[in-house]
This record gives structure tokens, C-alpha cells and sequence, in this order.
């Protein structure tokens, strides 16, 4: 198990994506006043806020534990509104050598798309992924989302969209061959997961084919009829539409696209949900998102060359 990787995962806000780039690069200190249950306060050590080389304290709380992050600000760029953070001090360094944290916005129409990237260095093989830690910073993003947004206007929009990235070192090609032209085989390599993949219409790797999905999810068997609604090769991307079982229980419309970028030994799969809710009651489908990404990872294992 290679020590050095990278974790990318994204997530749409509804407020201004200027204001989130303006509180990381020129007041971190504030994000307490809006995300306390996660930040409990950021100091400036030396430098001054919003200049490159500057360094900052951070006490945050985090899996249950109060814990402390020195960090120097590494980079800034107004162009992508990008602010990268080198960790040089605190907890995070208890299980990483090194550990770098990009956070950047980009504007789409009325929506941000916030990005935050990891570059990490384990201590050694038995250290986890920052999983936890990425869960963390995205849920102090929607902390701060709902801190800007207009008070009177607080009820969740029923239209999103969840984007989220992970690397597999199997073949991108290969993964994307698997959802284009079999999906069928896809519960050899993930049994707990998908139960069975059936072609009710069409024909495989073609648009407008039919797809029934049988699935376990959250703790029961369920199903979803999709179609495919587009394919692209140069991107690599395959979008399956939801017209039927379980997921259109809970929203009005649902579009699924998984799309892989190659990054030299490595790849980078990329699953966007775009949707509509039925009520403003219904969650996120972020559950939905790990069960993807599960499945992922099980395709990734897979095709990983067996130890001799």
C-alpha cells in the first residue's frame, strides 16, 4: 500500500462562492462564529491574515476529540480562488508526514462548486485514508453555507447537485468499459452491494437502453430502473437516468453520471448526482454517494493483481 495519495471531493453551495473564497484566504478566524460545533477558534500566529507564508492556529473538534492544527498558508490564486494550506504542526501530524489542503470554488450559474483536495503522506501502512477528515471540512463548508444564506430563506432548495471524486489504481479505462458495456458483471465484483444488473431494454453500451439495478442499500434490498442517457467517450463518462423503483420514492428526478480522468499511475472516478427532491424533508443523497463510492472501491479491489 503505496504511504502518499490524494482525496478529492466537491459539494455544491447555495450561497456566494466569492464570500466562501474571501472568509479561507482573508478570515479563517471568523469560520468559528459560523461552524461552532466544529471550530472552536483560529488564531493568527505570525504573518497576517490573507498573505501567503502566514501561519495559523487552528482548535477544531473532530472524531470526538478536541484537537489542534498549525498551518501555513502555501498558495493563493484569485484567478481559481484557491487558498492551500501546508500542515506544519498539531494532530494531523501524529499519523502524517506530510499533509497539504487545497480549498477552491468555482461559479456554475446560481451554484458554487466547492472543492477541497488532500495531499497526504502516511507514517506507515497502517495509518487510514483521511476519510474522516474530509467529512469534517465538508461539513464545516455546509456550516458556513447556511450561515450566509438569507435568514427567511433557510428551507433547503429541492434542486442539487452532490459531486465526489476518489482515485482507484486499477485501470480507468477498464472502469469505464464496466459501466458502458457491462454493467451486469458488476455484482461479481461487488456482491454485497449489487444483487444483479438486467437488461430490460435496448442493448448494452447503447443511449436510450434500459436498466434494471437490483441493490442493497441502508439495510434493504432495493431496485432502480434507469436509462442510459448519455455516453462519452473522450470523457470517459457514462449518465444513467432514474425512471423507476425506489429512488423516485423520495425525489421527483435523479441523473447519475460516472466519469473517470486519468493522473498517470493513477485514476480519478468522479460520480455527479444531479436531482430534485419531492419536499424539503428529504435528505441529501449523500448515503447514496458512499454506497457509489463503496462499490468503487469493490470494482477497484477486483481488478487489482492478486497477491502471489
Amino acid at each position: 500500500m503505496a504511504l502518499s495519495g490524494t482525496l478529492v471531493k466537491s459539494i455544491t453551495i447555495k450561497s456566494c462562492g466569492d464570500v466562501f473564497h474571501e472568509i479561507f484566504r482573508d478570515r479563517p478566524h471568523h469560520i468559528s462564529d459560523m461552524s461552532p460545533g466544529c471550530i472552536k477558534g483560529v488564531d493568527l500566529h505570525d504573518g497576517e491574515w490573507g498573505k501567503v507564508g502566514s501561519i495559523i492556529n487552528w482548535n477544531f473538534f473532530h472524531d470526538g476529540k478536541e484537537k489542534v492544527a498549525k498551518e501555513v498558508i502555501e498558495a493563493i490564486d484569485e484567478e481559481k480562488r484557491l487558498v492551500c494550506f501546508k500542515v506544519i504542526g498539531g494532530d494531523i501530524l501524529e499519523a502524517y508526514k506530510n499533509f497539504l489542503i487545497t480549498v477552491h470554488v468555482d461559479t456554475h450559474g446560481e451554484e458554487n462548486v466547492v472543492t477541497w483536495t488532500f495531499h497526504y503522506e502516511k507514517l506507515n501502512e497502517n495509518i487510514p485514508e483521511p476519510d474522516s477528515l474530509m467529512d469534517f471540512v465538508l461539513s464545516v463548508t455546509k456550516d458556513i453555507e447556511t450561515h450566509h444564506l438569507p435568514k427567511s430563506g433557510n428551507q433547503e432548495a429541492l434542486r442539487g447537485t452532490l459531486v465526489k471524486s476518489i482515485t482507484i489504481k486499477s485501470c480507468g479505462d477498464v472502469f469505464h468499459e464496466i459501466f458502458r458495456y457491462r454493467p451486469h458483471h458488476i455484482s461479481e465484483m461487488s456482491p454485497g452491494s449489487i444483487k444483479g444488473v438486467d437488461l430490460h431494454e435496448g442493448e448494452w453500451g447503447t443511449v436510450g437502453s434500459v436498466i434494471n439495478w437490483d441493490f442493497f442499500h441502508d439495510g434493504k434490498a432495493k431496485v432502480a430502473k434507469e436509462v442510459i442517457e448519455a455516453i462519452d467517450e473522450e470523457k470517459r463518462s457514462v449518465c444513467f437516468k432514474v425512471i423507476g423503483g425506489d429512488i423516485l420514492e423520495a425525489y421527483k428526478n435523479f441523473l447519475i453520471t460516472v466519469h473517470v480522468d486519468t493522473h498517470g499511475e493513477e485514476n480519478l472516478v468522479t460520480w455527479t448526482f444531479h436531482y430534485e427532491k419531492l419536499n424539503e424533508n428529504i435528505p441529501e443523497p449523500d448515503s447514496l454517494m458512499d454506497f457509489v463510492l463503496s462499490v468503487t472501491k469493490d470494482i477497484e479491489t477486483h481488478h487489482l493483481p492478486k497477491p502471489e
